[in-house]
Order: C-alpha cells, then sequence, then structure tokens
C-alpha cells in the first residue's frame, strides 16, 4: 500500500481501539509513525486484538467508558467506539444509546477543547431497511424508531446530528463516515455477523444458519481497505467535505451466495439450515460510493474470496486455541 499518511507525526485517539476495526486502524496509525492512545470499556473489544501493539513505544492503552469525559491531549480523535452487531447492541440497548450520544457529546467536546479533528464511525443502518437502492449519501432513511435495533440505528442517527451540530456551532473539524459491512481476521467469533456466523460454522461442519430464503443482500468490504479509507477521509481538511460519507464495497451478494462461498473455502460438510428473518433486518444493503471515489480517491480493493481466504485462516487459528 502506498503511504497516504500523515507527513509529520500526530497523537491520535481512537476509541474502541481494541476492537475488530479499531485494532487494525491503531496498527495502521501506529505503521505510519503516529501516537496512539487506545481507549476501550472492553465489552466487545479485547486485549488479543490489540497484544502485538502493547510494545511499541509509541502505543499507549487505557480502559475507559466513552460515556465519560476523558481528559487527554490529543491531535485527532476517532471514534469508534460502540457495539456494532446485533446481538452485542441488543444485550443492553440502554447502553448501546448511551454510548453513541453521550459517547459523541463527550468525545466532541474534547476535539472542541483540543482543537482536534473528529472522525465518526457511524453505520449504514442509518438507512434502516432502505427503499432506495443503492444507498446514496442524501438518502434519509427507513428507520423504525422503536424497534429492537433501533437502539443502535437511532443511537448513530443522533451521533451524526451531534457531529455536525457541534461543526456548525463550535467549528469543530469533523469527518462522518457510514460504514457499511466490514470483515477481515480478529472479528469476534460470536458476534452474530452474518461472515463470522457462516464462517464459524462452517469451520465446526455445522449446520449454516441462513435467515429467510436468502435473497437479501450485503456488501463485503475488507478491513484493510476500509481503515485505508478512514486515513484518507480525516487526511482531508473540513473545507474539503465533512461528509457523511458511504465507506464500503459496492459489490453485492446474496447471503445464500456467500454461504456457498464459505462453505466451498473451508471445504466444509456444513449443510444450510433455515430460520425466519429477524424483526427489521434489511432486505437490501449496497453503498453507492460514488462520492468516496472523487473525494478521496478511494474504492476497494480486495475480493470477498481473498479476503475471506484470510478471515477464515484468522478463525482457523482462533478455534484450534
Amino acid at each position: 500500500m502506498t503511504n497516504i499518511y500523515a507527513s509529520h507525526p500526530k497523537k491520535i485517539l481512537v476509541t474502541g481501539g481494541a476492537g475488530f476495526i479499531g485494532s487494525h486502524l491503531c496498527e495502521v496509525l501506529l505503521n505510519a509513525g503516529n501516537e496512539v492512545l487506545c481507549v476501550d470499556n472492553y465489552f466487545t473489544g479485547s486485549l488479543r486484538n490489540i497484544d502485538h501493539l502493547r510494545g511499541h513505544r509509541l502505543f499507549e492503552v487505557m480502559r475507559h467508558d466513552v460515556t465519560f469525559p476523558l481528559y487527554v491531549e490529543v491531535d485527532e480523535i476517532y471514534n469508534l467506539a460502540c457495539p456494532a452487531s446485533p446481538i452485542h447492541y441488543q444485550f443492553d440497548p440502554v447502553q448501546t444509546t448511551k454510548t453513541s450520544v453521550h459517547g459523541a457529546i463527550n468525545m466532541l467536546g474534547l476535539a472542541k477543547r483540543t482543537k482536534a479533528k473528529f472522525f465518526q464511525a457511524s453505520t449504514s443502518e442509518v438507512y434502516g431497511d432502505p427503499i432506495v437502492h443503492p444507498q446514496t449519501e442524501s438518502y434519509w432513511g427507513n428507520v423504525n424508531p422503536i424497534g429492537l435495533r433501533s437502539c443502535y440505528d437511532e443511537g448513530k442517527r443522533c451521533a451524526e446530528t451531534l457531529c455536525f451540530d457541534y461543526f456548525r456551532q463550535h467549528g469543530v473539524g469533523i469527518k462522518v463516515a457510514r460504514i457499511f459491512n466490514t470483515y477481515g481476521p480478529r472479528m469476534h467469533p460470536n458476534d452474530g455477523r452474518v461472515v463470522s456466523n457462516f464462517v464459524v460454522q462452517a469451520l465446526r461442519n455445522a449446520p449454516i444458519t441462513l435467515y429467510g430464503d436468502g435473497s437479501q443482500t450485503r456488501s463485503f468490504c475488507y478491513v484493510d481497505d476500509m481503515t485505508e479509507a478512514f486515513v484518507r477521509f480525516m487526511e482531508t481538511t473540513p473545507d474539503d467535505f465533512v461528509g457523511p460519507m458511504n465507506l464500503g464495497n459496492p459489490v453485492e451478494f446474496s447471503m445464500r451466495e456467500l454461504a456457498e462461498i464459505v462453505t466451498e473455502l473451508t471445504g466444509s460438510s456444513s449443510k444450510i439450515v433455515h430460520q425466519p428473518l429477524p424483526s427489521d433486518d434489511p432486505k437490501q444493503r449496497q453503498p453507492d460510493i460514488s462520492l468516496a471515489r472523487a473525494t478521496i480517491d478511494w474504492a476497494p480493493k480486495v475480493e470477498l474470496r481473498d479476503g475471506l481466504k484470510e478471515t477464515i485462516a484468522y478463525f482457523r487459528t482462533v478455534l484450534n486455541a
């Protein structure tokens, strides 16, 4: 990968830094020569994800919950703190909403005080079960405000509102990214997401659970592509563009196609079993990334099969540990 990163070292805070995407982002930022403060409360994050970084002289780890204020001096903030899978965010929905909303208030307040640039990891879930396909940033979404997924969907929508109000009212330099399905090594094996579900079930030769008829679609972006997009976006100035910006892979796959690819790549004897579709589960999810292509010159490079091979290799190690 070409060096697209900062020309001088910065002190960077990554909330949720011990999580799946957060740990990869910390690694990228460290490799670029930056000082990185990783903050996590370990609800879904894991020390195992950052063990290989803990001896780095520019890496610091702090156990902290972003629903409480944090007083540090930083140049940039990547706010990734929030459980992102339905199993985890529905476990304590009130806390999930508080993490999105209070966490954003606290981290934006920190950015205001330190004059730090602020990156908000929003989500494609702000589009709900979309009636526009593919989804562009101008689409306001079709979200159930009182459903089982609302703690996450509406929490992230409110966090976006806060970002733009801090930008307009206080001049905070924001970047709001709407992240579509991301996968890769360090995913939690029991997070309930479709890639980890299918891979773990296939490696165990257990039945692969397909919800509905399997015709619902998703678009899968490998984690290395996603972290590259994060940093490219953050390196632009507020005058260039503040967001929201879709980040994801626009190549669409049905759930049945994904199950078949995973079964093939793992050499599994698993059979597909069908379960009812969960409440408010989107039927289609595909990003329009025209804005990302034009603004940060970015598009995913890793093909699904190649990314799945790396993901499967990781899960083989985890399951055999």
